[in-house]
């Protein structure tokens, strides 16, 4: 089978695809023919050795898949042979067959299309976790996305807006805010002709956002730290700006503001039923349309390289897909 294989820490340009054996499933494994996979923030950093998980090399990136069920090892009893399902593995998306635990595969809803299973559960799972379970976001609260354009920000816009959340967006350029407001964002910030802190603070009327969804860390964070609410949440996603921003516990202290890290693959291994739950939830929303993901652009497996440095340089709204079989 072929698969797109980082030999050694690398940057996409790096990457190539091989020949590979195709893998078998053991107990309480199924086996999948990959028809599409998910591009990731999260696979620039595996490959460079900056992620949390640390694969021995060879490996194949991509932490979302989707496809058919082509065999179940002993004991598995979640899906059978033929059924659509998409699955979130640690690594080993790209490529043409891919083995996962029982406990990361689920069945799609019938109107959901392999392209758009494969971009869904990182992106979606991750905004639903950070803004209904982690920040109890509340009917009539504001809440900020940054770089609400992009794979995570745009679901956490739709997501926020299903929780009957009032939306502000922030991203770079008029081009990318149309997209979030297309997708629900009720106010928009360009941080690049605009100060955050001081808009947010125009918006609301001095009084600050309630919940923070920052996926970008860096100046972005810093702008929020200084225009939330009291009793405001903050939530860390990620640091696709590039710098980790270190927390006054001052400014935590007398604004009373929590400061909440989301690390949605935990959920994997340590609470997998309770991702099981999260996915019934947003299959449902996707069913009822308050969900409309937008798959920006999709690439052959070859591409892998092209699509991680697109995913790297955040050049992409909404997600990208590699097409595989």
């Amino acid at each position: 089978m072929k698969a797109v294989l980082c030999r050694e820490l690398c940057d996409p340009d790096a990457l190539a695809v091989d020949e590979v054996e195709a893998p078998a499933p053991g107990p309480g494994e199924v086996l999948i023919a990959v028809a599409a996979a998910g591009v990731n923030f999260a696979d620039t950093l595996i490959i460079a050795g900056t992620y949390q998980t640390r694969p021995p090399f060879p490996f194949s990136p991509g932490m979302e898949a989707a496809g058919t069920v082509l065999g179940c090892g002993a004991g598995v009893t979640r899906c059978r042979p033929g059924d659509r399902v998409l699955a979130t593995p640690d690594y080993g998306a790209f490529a043409e067959r891919l083995v996962v635990r029982e406990s990361d595969v689920h069945v799609l809803p019938e109107a959901m299309d392999m392209v758009t299973a494969a971009g869904f559960p990182v992106a979606y799972g991750t905004s639903h976790v950070a803004l209904a379970w982690r920040a109890d976001l509340r009917p009539g609260e504001v809440l900020v996305v940054h770089g609400a354009a992009g794979g995570v920000g745009l679901t956490a816009v739709e997501i926020g807006k299903a929780l009957g959340a009032e939306v502000i967006a922030t991203a770079g350029g008029p081009d990318k805010l149309r997209v979030a407001e297309a997708h629900g964002a009720d106010h928009l910030i360009d941080y690049r002709s605009e100060d955050i802190r001081e808009r947010v603070k125009e918006i609301t009327g001095g009084v600050g956002a309630d919940v923070v969804y920052d996926a970008v860390g860096g100046d972005a964070f810093d702008a929020s730290l200084r225009s939330i609410n009291w009793g405001g949440r903050i939530l860390v996603i990620g640091f696709a700006g590039g710098r980790v921003p270190q927390i006054p516990a001052n400014i935590l202290l007398v604004k009373n503001v929590a400061a909440i890290g989301v690390n949605w693959g935990s959920y994997r291994t340590r609470a997998p039923a309770r991702l099981a739950e999260s996915f019934a939830f947003l299959f449902d929303w996707y069913a009822r349309g308050l969900l409309k993901p937008l798959v920006s652009a999709t690439y052959p497996l070859a591409d892998a390289p092209r699509a991680l440095a697109d995913i790297k340089a955040r050049k992409a709204t909404g997600k990208i897909v590699l097409t595989v079989g």
